[in-house]
């Protein structure tokens, strides 16, 4: 919690009335998802979160559910959520879907029009603005492939958020941490160059 009288990032500016899909993607960095929903919501957000299945291995969704207020979704092929076309009613519903973290493999998914979980299939039926925050081991971030992959996205209008530099959970060092909740936060709040 901040100081009095100190402001974060998150609250110079307002994401408000923005409808904040957050996806979250299978890595370490998923542990993060929770401080960025309240960034998010601190910022006058509202925010759906998504889930691929391989997120649920690092994160609940019970934990993303208490503090996006919001039921948490993780699969495509949900009965409840399916018989009214629930992908498509999300995708809809968005006006800013944010992958954070987003793997390699769903960088990959996002480059060449694969859709075969929740999050890789609001991502192809969606209309709004799409941003990433990248979060790998420094190898696969340079690796030739994902870096292509970045600039197809980069060239088709999606804002890329990072990755950082750093300590990583491997023990290794360099590019491919997840950058913190606010300066997510502060990224998205910036005008588009």
């Amino acid at each position: 919690m901040a100081a009095a009288g100190a402001t974060s990032p998150s609250s110079t500016a307002s994401l408000a009335p923005r409808r904040v899909l957050l996806c979250v993607c299978g890595g370490i960095a998923a542990y993060k998802a929770v401080e960025l929903v309240r960034r998010l919501r601190d910022a006058g957000a509202e925010v759906q979160v998504a889930m691929t299945a391989n997120a649920l291995q690092f994160i609940g969704a019970p934990s993303l559910q208490a503090v996006s207020g919001r039921s948490v979704r993780s699969a495509l092929w949900d009965e409840a959520a399916e018989a009214a076309m629930g992908h498509i009613e999300l995708a809809r519903w968005a006006e800013l879907v944010l992958i954070a973290p987003a793997t390699a493999n769903t960088l990959a998914k996002l480059a060449h029009g694969l859709a075969d979980d929740l999050v890789s299939t609001l991502c192809l039926a969606t209309t709004a603005p799409l941003a990433v925050a990248p979060a790998m081991n420094h190898r696969m971030w340079l690796h030739p492939a994902t870096q292509a992959n970045v600039a197809l996205l980069r060239a088709r209008g999606v804002q890329v958020i990072g990755p950082d530099d750093g300590a990583q959970a491997c023990g290794e060092f360099g590019p491919g941490r997840l950058r913190e909740p606010d300066a997510i936060v502060t990224a998205l709040q910036e005008p588009a160059a």
